[in-house]
């Protein structure tokens, strides 16, 4: 799918989800590998927050921070690295002031849950007749995956891009690649049909922050979401989904 229609597509899945919600509605933007940890933690915010709807787009940080870029209709924007979010701040997109990281993961090398390969070091992946990669481009797990290879010095030929970290995640799970490069916590979510075979070591801490988009309409209850995240309960369910706290 072209990169254009791959921004439209969700923007016009965000207006139809606002026309058909209640008055007040808060819409999330935020990276894929956050979807099981948002999710729940959305329905906790919507149980405290009565008349209040919730509505959620998962994707590549990158992507996502394109679809702000070109003014799709977002209160609150959570990525899975800190180079998207300081693009955003760049362009503009966010409050600085209420940017913040609130999570962070590490990086895994999965297998399939039945599969004879033996994972070492990052080399051992050039034996391998696929491995999966998210876009560099777009997605942040595909940049730290490429940061943690230049680093061993390792250049892969049979790399297959994901256009997000769930789908090398799925790639792997289908038997569709023999390895693939994602977040931790996206093992954890597939643990019956994947292994860890490696964790690679990185230079710089995975970290995720979350901000509140400068054009929000609902700037208020967006800083409770955000707050909801940074308490008791948001901590909670971060550690209970394999995320690391800041």
């Amino acid at each position: 799918m072209p990169q254009a229609l791959r921004a439209v597509v969700p923007l016009l899945m965000i207006w139809l989800s606002i026309a058909s919600a209640t008055a007040q509605t808060l819409v999330v933007s935020a990276a894929s590998s956050l979807r099981d940890v948002f999710t729940e933690a959305g329905r906790e915010f919507e149980r405290q927050s009565p008349g209040l709807k919730l509505v959620f787009n998962f994707s590549a940080s990158g992507v996502l921070l394109q679809q702000i870029r070109h003014g799709a209709p977002v209160d609150i924007f959570a990525t899975a690295d800190a180079i998207t979010m300081e693009q955003a701040q760049q362009l503009a997109l966010i409050k600085p002031e209420s940017r913040t990281i609130f999570a962070r993961n590490s990086l895994v090398v999965v297998v399939p849950l039945v599969s004879n390969h033996d994972i070492r070091q990052l080399s051992d992946l050039s034996r391998l007749a696929r491995v999966a990669i998210g876009n560099p481009a777009t997605v942040p797990a595909g940049r730290y995956a490429q940061q943690a290879l230049d680093a061993a010095g390792v250049k892969l030929s049979n790399v297959i891009p994901a256009e997000h970290v769930r789908q090398a995640l799925v790639y792997v799970a289908r038997g569709e690649v023999d390895a693939a490069l994602v977040y931790a916590t996206d093992a954890r979510y597939n643990a019956g049909r994947v292994r860890v075979a490696y964790r690679p070591s990185l230079g710089e801490p995975i970290v995720y922050p979350i901000a509140i988009v400068r054009n929000s309409k609902q700037p208020v209850l967006a800083q409770a979401f955000v707050s909801l995240l940074q308490g008791p309960t948001g901590r909670e369910l971060l550690s209970r989904h394999g995320f690391l706290l800041p």
